[in-house]
């Protein structure tokens, strides 16, 4: 019998050999879990934020500035025997305890003061703004967003004191340069001199005879010159010449702000001044334009939500079926990250004890 024992001790140890290190089996599951915490959370706090602007609420932004979580095992194990030289009185024990631990710690910081200034009022710089349609964001969408004027061309503001509907020339030039856009017939240069960085949009030579005339009424349509074929951005309300376009960009905040102004609002929001009437939309060519972005509102919490939150009395949403509102809110989002000017901070950073 004493064998059978010494066999069970064996077999236990070689278990606990086994389970040893349980290290490598956390990384993919810890990495996947707090990946989609922090970006479902990211998608709440900008939604949220939308919402507020739209009852003229402050918008609040918290950074996660760091994720640290420790896991353990901890545990006992006894083993106690006892035999004689008759069988019948032989006998062994084995107890064991074990306890599993996880401490996550998060540590928030509050955006304010020169970072909120730095990141959301500061206006996009127009570099910016050519490099996402270099990068092929749509040219229609991106302008809409991030301008209120280009060569004096006002676009539509739906907030406050600058709300106004677009230029009537303002469509036809983000249609043509999407247009242009989608040939690939236009490019970017950067130049620089000294300590100075300058920005061009480039048209090909070799454009097609559709591509062609577009970008004829485009240089009409801009006050540009008819012969150049490398014309300058800069940032202002007007050009200074008819080889520059000049873009009076946005902030983050004003394109929230615009933004928010499609937020659908239950009417007795409206009627009890809550809020203001949501905008008539706009008409071009004879029909409405369609909203880049739609939030809906129900007094019930959706059941298929690409984000949600709860306001007031009722919920908002971004269908998760809509697909076009979905990449604006994340274009939106990246816009949020990349346009962040002077020292950033790093990224939050994930420490994984374990053992």
């Amino acid at each position: 019998m004493h064998l059978k024992i010494l066999a069970t001790i064996i077999l236990i140890f070689t278990g606990l050999s086994g389970c040893a290190s349980i290290g490598p089996g956390t990384v993919a599951r810890d990495r996947f879990d707090y990946i989609s915490a922090i970006s479902d959370s990211w998608k709440s706090q900008m939604l949220f934020n939308l919402v507020k602007l739209r009852y003229g609420d402050a918008p609040v932004f918290l950074d996660v500035a760091s994720v640290i979580t420790q896991t353990g095992v901890q545990g006992t194990l006894g083993v106690s025997g006892s035999w004689w030289q008759n069988p019948f009185f032989s006998s062994a024990g084995v107890a064991a305890t074990g306890t599993y631990g996880e401490k996550p710690t998060v540590t928030y910081l509050p955006m304010s003061g020169e970072k909120f200034a730095r990141s959301l009022m500061t206006p996009i710089p127009p570099a910016a703004i050519l490099s996402f349609l270099q990068a092929g964001y749509p040219a229609d969408i991106v302008l809409r967003l991030t301008v209120h004027t280009i060569n004096g061309i006002h676009s539509r503001y739906g907030y406050g004191a600058r709300a106004r509907e677009a230029d009537p020339e303002f469509f036809p030039v983000v249609e043509k340069l999407r247009n242009i856009q989608q040939s690939g017939q236009i490019g970017l240069r950067v130049k620089r001199t000294g300590t100075q960085t300058a920005t061009a949009i480039v048209f090909s030579k070799k454009f097609t005879p559709a591509i062609a005339a577009e970008r004829d009424e485009l240089r009409k349509l801009l006050g540009l010159s008819l012969e150049a074929d490398e014309i300058d951005v800069v940032y202002g309300s007007l050009a200074a010449n008819d080889k520059e376009i000049a873009l009076l960009t946005r902030s983050v905040l004003e394109i929230l702000t615009d933004l928010s102004s499609y937020t659908d609002v239950p009417a007795a929001n409206v009627e009890q001044r809550r809020t203001f009437p949501s905008p008539a939309p706009e008409i071009v060519n004879g029909a409405p334009v369609p909203p880049p972005i739609r939030i809906l509102s129900s007094p019930q919490k959706p059941d298929d939500a690409f984000a949600a939150v709860p306001y007031g009395q009722n919920w908002y949403w971004i269908d998760d079926k809509d697909f076009a509102s979905k990449r604006l809110f994340s274009f939106i989002m990246f816009l949020f990250t990349l346009t962040e000017t002077g020292d950033k901070q790093g990224a939050p950073i994930i420490t994984v004890p374990v053992g």
